[in-house]
């Protein structure tokens, strides 16, 4: 089964899933290893790998993942200098809450060659901004405004649009490091509007962030930054997916 089979499968019988963000700038061995038996407690769904500015190895993270740990790694590129065939698969993002061509299509265009040789499953996903109370790494690096947090209106538009492009997920996204994470009113209004699994992260920070993004309508919620000074938060809110 591939991992969009397996969420799609998942997300029509009300089964909600967790996935945790690795920047590789940031996978030091302390943290790899902290991080590798956290993951074997909380069994996350997926391992996602990647970040907005991306100096390291994304081979050699998943490689070292991979070698922890048999949950499925999703690349999760900032750009086409961070692709590797060494993922299950990957979020072809196309930042659809902004108006920078590169990242609408440019980056894609750019390693569009090389997914298509290296046959890693490709699942093509709306990456929406939200503003989140300052000023995000991908914010910056994009170039572009996130949508104002209380426009509900322009996020169901914009997902919409997405869906309509024949994105297969929508990305609901605070940014690393967020202030606030995305609005519980506006995932629900993004999730009532379309069919389309919602993917949710950005400023999940305590198990009250992970249980009102699940109410709210998210089908994967993603959990980052705050693993970097403590990854043993990942077992309980994997807990908190898992009963649900």
């Amino acid at each position: 089964m591939s991992i969009l089979e397996e969420i799609l499968q998942k997300k029509a019988s009300g089964k909600k899933q967790l996935a945790v963000l690795i920047d590789p700038d940031k996978y030091t061995d302390e943290v790899a290893e902290r991080f590798a038996s956290s993951v074997a407690q909380a069994k996350p769904d997926y391992i996602f790998v990647g970040g907005s500015l991306t100096a390291s190895s994304t081979d050699d993270a998943i490689k070292h993942i991979k070698e922890k740990t048999d949950t499925k790694v999703v690349l999760f590129p900032g750009n086409s200098t961070q692709l590797t065939d060494k993922a299950d698969a990957i979020l072809m993002l196309s930042l659809i809450s902004g108006r920078n061509a590169d990242f609408l299509i440019g980056q894609h265009v750019v390693a569009a060659p090389f997914i298509r040789k290296s046959g890693i499953e490709t699942i093509s996903t709306g990456y929406m901004l939200i503003e989140s109370g300052t000023t995000t790494s991908v914010e910056y690096i994009s170039n572009t405004r996130p949508i104002p947090r209380e426009k509900n209106d322009i996020a169901v538009a914009t997902a919409i649009a997405g869906e309509l492009l024949g994105n297969k997920a929508i990305y609901l996204e605070g940014g690393s490091g967020a202030k606030n994470p995305v609005p519980a009113q506006m995932i629900k209004a993004v999730s009532k509007n379309i069919t389309l699994p919602v993917i949710v992260g950005g400023g999940l920070r305590s198990e009250d962030d992970i249980k009102t993004a699940l109410e709210a309508g998210a089908d994967i919620v993603v959990i980052g930054t705050t693993l970097e000074s403590d990854p043993e938060k990942m077992i309980k809110f994997a807990e908190i997916v898992r009963n649900f």
